[in-house]
């Protein structure tokens, strides 16, 4: 079967390779209002609603100077680990997979000249964990567009552990696939 119009479509973006550009940015980024409270402030997603009182409410953020770009930070608490000190697998699973699903549907909002992003959901993520991420760091996170169509976007994102110390190590990445839903999806305006 042929492939649609809209996913041979694609567009690649290629933003600076974080964290250097980024992060000179990351605090001043984290002033600025998050796009779950403009778009979504009434979803009950367990990463990124913001009326979800058990969730992890990660806040993406655009990064300032890096159109494309979105930004997150996150405190981990004592119920987020997997032995201790160290954080869930799950749980960097979810923050990668909303953040990556918000950077999706703002670069698809940009790309189509709408006034409001489209709901979006996950078609595939595939996380890496590249290292023991530890509660006590500052959790940061970054996600950019490496291609957009139409509908789909697919998204890199990255998340460093910045320890009181100074100290910055990359302990996971994720790649995913990330699509606009329409009226009859079950997701189509769960963020309204």
């Amino acid at each position: 079967m042929p492939e649609s119009n809209t996913r041979a479509e694609k567009t690649s973006v290629n933003p600076p390779s974080p964290p250097s550009e980024l992060m000179q940015d990351f605090d001043r980024s984290q002033d600025l209002a998050s796009v779950q409270d403009q778009y979504a402030p009434g979803s009950i997603c367990f990463g990124c609603g913001p009326v979800n009182n058990q969730g992890l409410k990660i806040k993406t953020r655009p990064a300032i100077g890096v159109p494309g770009v979105y930004v997150a930070s996150f405190r981990a608490e004592s119920h987020h680990e997997a032995f201790p000190g160290m954080i869930n697998g799950g749980i960097i699973g979810a923050l990668l997979d909303c953040h990556s699903n918000w950077t999706a549907a703002m670069v698809l909002m940009d790309r189509s000249g709408a006034t409001e992003p489209p709901c979006t959901v996950t078609a595939d993520f595939h996380v890496k964990l590249r290292a023991p991420t530890p509660k006590e760091a500052e959790l940061r996170l970054l996600a950019r567009a490496k291609e957009v169509g139409d509908d789909r976007a697919l998204i890199e994102a990255e998340l460093w552990a910045f320890g009181d110390d100074g100290s910055r190590k990359k302990t996971a990445t994720c790649t995913g696939t990330f699509v606009a839903v329409k009226p009859g999806h079950p997701a189509y305006h769960r963020w309204g």
